[in-house]
């Protein structure tokens, strides 16, 4: 029996963040708590929105705090926040990080406690409020997942928390948010949601309805990633690219990411590299690792991404997935931890760690291929000089 989730409503498409004061009210809702960063700010993008809610005069509170690779620390001061006002739900807005931080404040805020106690295997299924999440990247999919990632910074640990507790009841995905994302963002959230939907489509936890989503996702982001990062303002691929990670969040959030997402995270936290980077420095190697254990699936997923033709055999399509990754890795000069200026013997030094943290987020586990700690440091040094 397969158990499917997604939100309860979302509003698609270009302009939609206009309706976000009556996409509330439809819940009942009036008094949002928004979760945002400093640059979206200071950039005046947050008046996209801000001015619906000021024009329906729903009272709001503004907490800009969040940093990339949201942590502990930036969760309690945000609580701190939203425990000081009268708020009936809790807004993301913005990249992985704004929307993780909501999650996480609305879970905390029902739980207590240190959100470490939430990471799993334990299921984080109360939040204090419903969430409703605006993403402004093409990329994390945390918009529709029942995931939320926050670094722990006493243990330097990226910790998954999952449940319904982290599950948006609502999200505003408009591709106008994301016509000013700068090419490397652009480059790394895309890499990001096409390693959603591949991994759920290999995942050992795949079903039907996550396929489902996974397989449109993929034939949405493999033709229109590279236009996008040498055109920013090519609208129909930036609304391609928007809507392919939403079903990529919604493929992973019904089916699990697998070992590279499980290896990444902990190169964020150690190393404090965009999720989405290290996501695209692992995703060659790790798949070459992987393939003979799923190749139809690897080979279905190269057709759709068209870097394979219908009728190529399984093993030629295999071959083509992996020198694709390889040349969008280098299309979108993406480096290897060593061009990214990782220190050798700092990185050789944490890789039992790394590996240790790695098993214990439950991701690697549902990898075609299950590794053991020692294959995974091998395939950490493997990539440490790849591109």
């Amino acid at each position: 029996m397969d158990s499917i989730t997604a939100p309860r409503r979302m509003l698609i498409g270009g302009g939609s963040i206009a309706r976000l004061a009556e996409l509330l009210a439809g819940f009942g809702l009036s008094r949002p708590f928004i979760v945002t960063d400093r640059w979206l700010v200071s950039s005046g993008m947050i008046d996209r929105c801000l001015a619906p809610l000021t024009a329906a005069g729903m009272p709001y509170r503004l907490f800009d705090e969040t940093v990339p690779d949201p942590t502990d620390v930036v969760v309690a001061a945000g609580l701190d926040a939203f425990r000081a006002g009268d708020h009936d739900c809790i807004l993301g807005f913005g990249g992985g990080s704004p929307m993780d931080t909501a999650k996480a404040i609305a879970i905390l805020a029902a739980t207590g406690g240190h959100i470490r106690e939430q990471k799993v295997p334990r299921a984080a299924d109360r939040a204090a409020v419903p969430v409703v999440c605006v993403p402004t990247t093409a990329g994390t999919g945390s918009e529709v997942t029942r995931f939320t990632v926050i670094t722990d910074t006493e243990r330097g640990e990226k910790m998954l928390i999952a449940g319904l507790g982290a599950l948006p009841v609502a999200a505003v995905v408009d591709y106008e948010l994301t016509l000013s994302l700068p090419p490397r963002t652009t480059a790394d959230t895309g890499i990001d949601s096409l390693t959603h939907a591949l991994e759920a489509y290999v995942s050992r936890r795949a079903n039907p309805v996550a396929d489902m989503y996974a397989e449109r996702a993929m034939r949405l982001i493999g033709p229109h990633l590279r236009r996008v990062y040498r055109d920013p303002e090519d609208r129909p691929a930036r609304e391609a690219m928007m809507l392919g990670a939403t079903l990529a969040g919604l493929a992973f959030s019904n089916a699990s990411v697998a070992l590279v997402h499980g290896m990444s995270r902990p190169i964020g936290a150690h190393f404090h590299v965009p999720h989405g980077l290290s996501n695209a420095m692992l995703l060659p190697v790790v798949t070459r690792y992987s393939l003979p254990a799923a190749l139809p699936r690897y080979a279905a997923a190269a057709r759709w991404i068209g870097c394979a033709e219908a009728g190529d055999a399984d093993q030629l399509a295999g071959v083509k997935l992996l020198e694709e990754l390889a040349a969008l890795n280098a299309e979108l000069a993406v480096p290897s931890p060593a061009a990214y200026g990782i220190p050798a013997d700092r990185w050789e030094a944490l890789l039992p760690l790394m590996a240790d943290q790695a098993l214990a987020s439950g991701s690697p586990a549902n990898n075609p291929r299950v590794p053991d700690a020692a294959e995974i440091v091998a395939l950490y040094r493997q990539a440490y000089g790849s591109t």
